[in-house]
């Protein structure tokens, strides 16, 4: 906020007149028209206002909603238990809320969306939430009578909040927009690797590149990797390692925050560019642990829990193919039925290096389709992480924009 409190940092051209401090309730009214019948609107925490079958729900209910309360366009519903978290947000269409919900309609030369936008400051969410009523966060409540005493700072010029109003829903297109792209390329990639590798009981993919016709074959991991026990004894490397499903092995403290490994690494794996480690913890989405390739350093160090591993001849197996394989979930019913038993350990499957490296796989006999195959999912991959980089970026910019264009 620049020195004068009642003039925010950044404005559009033209627009020089200091903000004016008001109550809510001089903003808005409370809207307390039942309405039985209409689209049901949910209020989220993330994604403002809703229709059900946006959010893909349904009303199975058989309750009466004789006291279901109408909502208008250009209105602002909002939790009055969860305000304290962001769950407001502008209405552009008619509905009806939950009488649990609260319901306020802009007054004159106010602009909703405008103000919509202002309820996801930080520092007016932090209001909400020492303004409401209850001693904890299960009873929470933020009624309007309360809400409307509560001041912010607005622009006198109604074509200012419109402005304002027009630039962050903008950004707002562009967040979905990249986000829907982000996580529609998310699908195609989860579909083509079930298609581009063979189901079991099979030895050809449902989706192969033209030319190539001959069937997968058959080995054991151990034959074509080759097992790597090279201590970091020299202390060649200082830099520990973690896994991470969305960038593979990444610095601890990168991915933390903080340094989990011990002091002393002399006794800790050193892994090279190109090698591969296998975590037999388990988490959400890897039942059986993960296997990533090392890809963002030269070196790296990592606990002797993890299994790592090299390629033994490069020009019959290629990298990148192997990466993928490990993006399948092909190999999880071998390591399955090889950690027969379970996990011990908080997670730690209990699976030793030799039964690992027994694991079957299918490949392609030819190192040009395994090429072929590593170097589509890495071009997939980049436009992946193309759209979720602009994804949070923007999300970014979003978050510094509010903060200098409001007061």
């Amino acid at each position: 906020m620049s020195e004068n409190k009642n003039i925010p940092d950044i404005r559009f051209i033209g627009f020089t007149e200091p903000w004016k401090q008001r109550k809510l309730g001089e903003c808005f009214t409370e809207r307390v028209e039942s309405m039985p019948e209409g689209e049901l609107i949910s209020v989220t925490i993330n994604n403002g206002i809703k229709k059900f079958s946006e959010l893909g729900r349904h009303d199975n209910s058989n309750e009466d909603k004789s006291k279901y309360k109408k909502v208008c366009v250009g209105d602002i519903a909002y939790n009055s238990m969860r305000m304290w978290q962001g769950a407001s947000g502008y209405s552009p269409y008619e509905g009806i809320v939950s009488p649990a919900y609260t319901v306020i309609s802009p007054n004159s030369g106010i602009n909703s969306k405008c103000v919509a936008y202002q309820f996801k400051l930080p520092e007016l969410i932090h209001t909400f939430q020492i303004n409401s009523q209850g001693i904890t966060s299960d009873n929470w409540n933020l009624k309007f009578p309360t809400l409307s005493e509560i001041q912010i700072f607005v622009s006198n010029e109604e074509q200012e909040q419109e402005k304002i109003a027009e630039c962050f829903e903008h950004l707002d297109n562009l967040i979905t927009l990249h986000q829907r792209k982000y996580e529609k390329l998310k699908q195609i990639k989860k579909s083509m690797l079930e298609k581009m590798f063979p189901r079991d009981g099979k030895n050809v993919p449902e989706i192969r590149f033209d030319g190539f016709t001959e069937p997968w074959e058959k080995r054991k991991l151990g034959e074509i990797v080759e097992r790597v026990v090279r201590k970091n004894t020299n202390n060649e490397s200082s830099l520990p390692l973690t896994i991470s499903a969305q960038y593979g092995l990444v610095d601890q403290i990168t991915y933390f925050n903080n340094r989990v490994a011990s002091r002393d690494v002399s006794n800790y794996y050193l892994i090279l560019n190109g090698e591969f480690a296998y975590n037999k913890s388990t988490s959400d989405g890897f039942p059986f642990g993960a296997v990533k390739r090392l890809d963002l350093y030269e070196n790296g160090v990592l606990s002797t829990l993890y299994i790592v591993f090299s390629i033994k001849n490069p020009s019959e197996t290629n990298s990148d193919f192997l990466t993928v394989f490990f993006d399948t979930d092909r190999w999880h019913k071998a390591v399955s039925e090889r950690a027969a038993e379970g996990a011990r350990n908080h997670g730690l499957l209990n699976i030793s290096a030799d039964d690992f490296f027994d694991i079957d796989l299918f490949l392609p006999k030819t190192e040009k389709e395994q090429a072929a195959i590593g170097s589509f999912f890495r071009n997939l991959d980049n436009l992946i992480t193309l759209h979720q980089r602009k994804y949070e970026k923007l999300k970014q910019i979003k978050k510094s924009m509010l903060e200098k264009m409001f007061v």
